[in-house]
């Protein structure tokens, strides 16, 4: 078993050899939008995961991430022999290709911030005004007949 730091660093080359061949050497059009964001090894160094993302046409409009599976999937190959030719590792590893649910995540942890931080200022808005419900010193002095004991 390859120990971890040898791991890390065979992921790390796996990522840029393939962004760079998705960017410079496949031309599938699918691919122009799809960012590689992490790769993991395992420990035996037989398979590799690589994680992307897909950016849509426009801000607003929604990235084909099936078209980009696909084209994935079947660049896998080419893909997996560059890596073999780049890295000089005795087996390469298998290449599979997970859309990285990182970005959808923290978009929702955002929008839940934001939700919180709505709510959090209602309540102060609410509490500006508010008065005590009993006394205005909650705190009762000390009985004189026990002070006497």
């Amino acid at each position: 078993m390859a120990d971890q730091a040898r791991a890390r660093k065979l992921a790390k080359r796996i990522s840029q050899i393939v962004a760079s061949a998705l960017e410079h050497e496949v031309k599938d059009p699918r691919l122009a939008r799809v960012t590689i964001t992490d790769t993991r090894v395992t420990g035996d160094l037989h398979d590799a995961t690589v994680y992307y993302t897909v950016l849509g046409e426009k801000l607003d409009s929604e990235p084909d991430l099936a078209g980009a599976a696909a084209a994935l999937e079947k660049a896998k190959g080419v893909l997996r022999t560059m890596v073999g030719q780049q890295t000089g590792v005795r087996f390469t590893p298998t290449l599979s290709f997970v859309t990285d649910t990182v970005p959808e995540a923290a978009r929702q942890m955002d929008e839940l911030l934001a939700k919180a931080r709505e709510q959090d200022a209602e309540v102060a808005r609410l509490a500006s005004g508010a008065e005590p419900a009993g006394e205005a010193d909650p705190y009762k002095a000390p009985r004189e007949a026990e002070e006497a004991d």
